[in-house]
């Protein structure tokens, strides 16, 4: 199959060698035309993904469009952040279909990508490629599963057709809403886990009390979860979609491992740094610091309680300490579980 990625960053990247591993073939394309030389030269993202080699069959080109009509009559993946999801829209052809790859809501409109292609490309096939995924491991071939999911079967099918191996497992779905609430949240979830972590590793709290452990880890994760489903639940998705790749999984990878972004930004919050300081160590985007304002608005627009999304923002904002919010957090009253 042809298959066209827009977007040169680590993700983008990881599935173009996915796509290219199962003999397909593929252009990757990125805006920067001093990057697409590097990648050209060098034969990997020395940027983004410099731990693996692009295969020879994968062709990386600084022309959108040519990349475009090569995916014509395949399959478009859109590898943008959320923030450059709209303007890319804008520049493909109206009867495209595409998947995005980009988790979050956008700032200023609130809307998830799905909202945002209704309105700029109403009636044309979309969706989302989803799930417990770093871009490393994918690249490297080691074992995972993704969700594909749209309201048009093929659509989904076509990413099972491309991607679905010995090395990666693709599951399709019909609840858009569902699988793109949970690569939401689960990165704003990340970020209160990483703060707990890091608290963890401080070994003090507020007035001298002893640090979190794992206990709170897991009750976190958990409740992370029930915030999760309530919001989708309000926005029409489907509950037992958390449960799947896209909510339960992925919030458990984000939540837990070395390589999350949202969770390391977390952990240097715990520390004492600035979020321009953890940013800047950073060196790559962190979706929940810039989602996290937002999903809350969201919530708070369908009358939806998301106290740990709170607190999260409430630290990003330099409202309250991060130990301080933890204590916060385990003083609201007690309740029903469900």
């Amino acid at each position: 199959m042809h298959v066209g990625v827009l977007g040169g960053g680590a993700w983008g990247t990881a599935l173009a060698i996915a796509a290219a591993g199962q003999q397909h073939e593929v252009r990757l394309w990125a805006r920067d035309a001093d990057q697409v030389a590097r990648m050209r030269a060098a034969r990997r993202n020395e940027r983004y993904l410099s731990e693996v080699a692009l295969p020879e069959s994968l062709v990386v080109d600084e022309d959108l469009h040519q990349v475009v009509q090569h995916a014509r009559h395949g399959l478009l993946l859109l590898a943008v952040p959320m923030a450059g999801l709209r303007a890319l829209l804008h520049e493909l052809p109206a009867a495209q279909p595409a998947l995005w790859l980009c988790k979050g809501f956008e700032q200023g409109s609130g809307a998830l990508a799905h909202e945002i292609a209704r309105v700029e490309r109403p009636g044309v096939p979309c969706g989302v490629l989803s799930g417990p995924s770093f871009a490393l491991e994918v690249a490297r071939g080691q074992p995972t599963a993704l969700v594909a999911a749209s309201d048009d079967a093929a659509l989904a099918q076509a990413a099972v057709d491309v991607f679905h191996g010995e090395a990666l497992r693709v599951y399709t779905s019909g609840d858009v809403v569902g699988v793109e609430v949970g690569g939401a949240v689960k990165n704003v979830v990340a970020l209160a886990t990483g703060i707990v972590d890091g608290l963890a590793a401080a070994g003090a709290m507020p007035g001298g009390l002893p640090p979190p452990g794992l206990n709170a880890r897991a009750a976190l994760i958990t409740r992370g979860l029930a915030e999760m489903t309530r919001l989708g639940a309000a926005l029409g998705a489907r509950a037992e979609t958390f449960m799947g790749l896209s909510g339960l999984g992925d919030l458990v990878l984000t939540a837990t491992g070395e390589l999350s972004r949202n969770r390391r930004v977390g952990l240097r919050l715990a520390q004492g740094q600035t979020l321009a300081q953890a940013l800047a160590a950073l060196g790559h985007v962190a979706e929940g610091v810039y989602s996290a304002p937002t999903v809350l608005a969201r919530a708070r627009g369908a009358g939806v309680e998301m106290p740990i999304t709170q607190a999260v923002v409430e630290v990003l904002e330099g409202r309250c300490a991060p130990g301080e919010a933890m204590l916060q957090l385990m003083a609201r009253q007690s309740r029903a579980e469900t």
